[in-house]
């Protein structure tokens, strides 16, 4: 018998094999249930497909669908069923032409043994190293009660992973009728799920073998099934070195003591219109001088008018995105799973070396995930991200444009390792912009606030404010009674 201490056979599902710690343990039985049309057959048949991928011999047992209708299933998919060997054992339409009363499958051992015989048959002729059963909830039908169910299934189980194959059993979840007992026979568990963030892949169990926990975001559609994983905030990390990135702005540098560190998250908040987008695109600027990578995730601002606001304030988007030290990906929020938005996050940092990761915005970021909670999935992807070393640059709306100073109004500001908040205050009349710097968690920073102007000819900033009080309220007044009125 061939030795599968370490040996691990692919799923076929992209995501789902990280999950799984690299994929299935050889001649063992999994269950995958789910209620009906959440994938579980989608889900063995990418099983299959791998299979003849990889030179196996692989057979579909089909207690529920006809041979034509599966095919024509997995063809939708864009699936191939080509080289994949179907026993079709699901009930054909004549027995229901028939003029006696006749239920699919009697529990008798005369409806019994031509369904035995026909697998045995079949495996003696083929040898096959993957079997997909779909699904063996049926074999309730020709059991007596519940306990010839579990008799019954747990020797057909152990006659197939015996023969030196991988079985992947599906499952119909119905309230009348449990599976606990497969769940308890089977070496592993994938449950399929439709919920109100979508479809979801959890794993349950997994004997001999670690997995990922958690619920992980599913998709399904013309092109089959793909996972994508929760993140893990314990990647990997890669040591801190506290060396400072410029904003190449140099009054801004000297509020943030020489700039930011690389490798932490900065918040910049404040009002629509204030100038964050302005600011975090400074940042990835001199990352592209410094020929390093960054990608810039936007949800409300279309790509074209972006290009075109930041050619006309010095900012050379076009030639950094020709050079490729830039990514502008537009990112419809609605359409993306959680999990399936950070796998692009993934992408861009572990397949192209991407220094630099810029969200605008939050509030576009907190759709993706669905009614999900902000405050841990942001704090997962913050610690992924400094793991490896990535800059994170977080662009925030308030809607308070004067009043009340708050830093973020969803209560994220403990997360992030850097704030720098932009307000906007009345001075004479006349509506004006203010920065400065509320937290910078490695190094000191500069108390004091300073106006700022952005220009065609770029980003300035006036002297510290320290004449002016109540700036945060966004109505500020003099300190000396004679500057009122200079």
């Amino acid at each position: 018998m061939e030795d599968n201490t370490n040996r691990r056979l692919s799923i076929g599902v992209s995501g789902l094999d990280e999950i799984l710690e690299g994929g299935l343990l050889p001649c063992q039985a999994y269950l995958v249930r789910g209620d009906s049309g959440t994938g579980k057959t989608t889900l063995g048949l990418h099983f299959l497909q791998e299979g003849v991928r990889q030179g196996e011999s692989v057979l579909l047992i089909s207690l529920m669908r006809g041979e034509e209708e599966i095919r024509r299933h997995a063809a939708s998919l864009g699936i191939s069923l080509d080289g994949v060997t179907v026993l079709d054992l699901s009930p054909t339409p004549e027995l229901f032409t028939e003029l006696q009363s006749y239920r699919v499958f009697q529990p008798s051992d005369v409806e019994r043994g031509p369904l035995t015989q026909q697998i045995m048959e079949r495996l003696e002729r083929q040898h096959p190293r993957r079997i997909l059963v779909d699904a063996l909830t049926q074999l309730r039908y020709v059991a007596t009660d519940e306990y010839d169910f579990r008799r019954l299934s747990l020797s057909l189980l152990r006659y197939l992973t015996g023969r030196e194959a991988t079985l992947l059993v599906t499952s119909e979840i119905i309230e009348a009728a449990s599976d606990a007992s497969l769940k308890f026979l089977c070496a592993g568990v994938i449950e399929l799920c439709m919920s109100r963030i979508g479809r979801t892949v959890q794993v349950t169990k997994y004997v001999g073998s670690g997995f990922r926990f958690g619920i992980h975001s599913m998709r399904l559609d013309a092109t089959g099934m793909v996972v994508f994983p929760q993140l893990e905030a314990d990647q990997p990390t890669i040591p801190f070195t506290g060396e400072l990135i410029s904003s190449g702005i140099p009054a801004l540098d000297d509020l943030l003591h020489g700039g930011i560190e690389r490798g932490l998250s900065t918040i910049i908040t404040g009002p629509s219109g204030v100038g964050k987008t302005t600011i975090g695109m400074h940042f990835v600027k001199e990352a592209a001088t410094r020929g390093e990578r960054s990608a810039v995730f936007i949800y409300e601002e279309a790509y074209q008018p972006l290009r075109q606001r930041m050619t006309e304030l010095g900012i050379p988007m076009q030639r950094m995105l020709d050079d490729d030290t830039l990514a502008i990906i537009p990112v419809q929020p609605l359409r993306y799973l959680p999990d399936e938005f950070t796998a692009l996050v993934r992408a861009e940092v572990e397949e192209r070396n991407t220094r630099v990761v810029m969200l605008d915005s939050l509030a576009g970021y907190r759709l993706t995930l669905h009614g999900a909670d902000l405050t841990s999935h942001l704090y997962t992807l913050i610690k992924y991200l400094a793991g490896r070393g990535v800059t994170v640059i977080l662009l925030n709306d308030v809607e308070m444009i004067t009043g009340d100073f708050r830093a973020t109004e969803v209560g994220i500001s403990y997360i992030a390792d850097n704030i720098i908040f932009l307000r906007y205050i009345e001075v004479h009349g006349a509506l004006q912009k203010a920065i400065g710097v509320l937290k910078k968690r490695m190094s000191g920073f500069e108390k004091t606030m300073r106006e700022i102007d952005i220009t065609p000819q770029g980003i300035t900033l006036g002297p510290p404010l320290v004449d002016l009080r109540g700036i945060l309220l966004g109505v500020p007044e003099w300190s000396e009674p004679d500057k009122a009125g200079e």
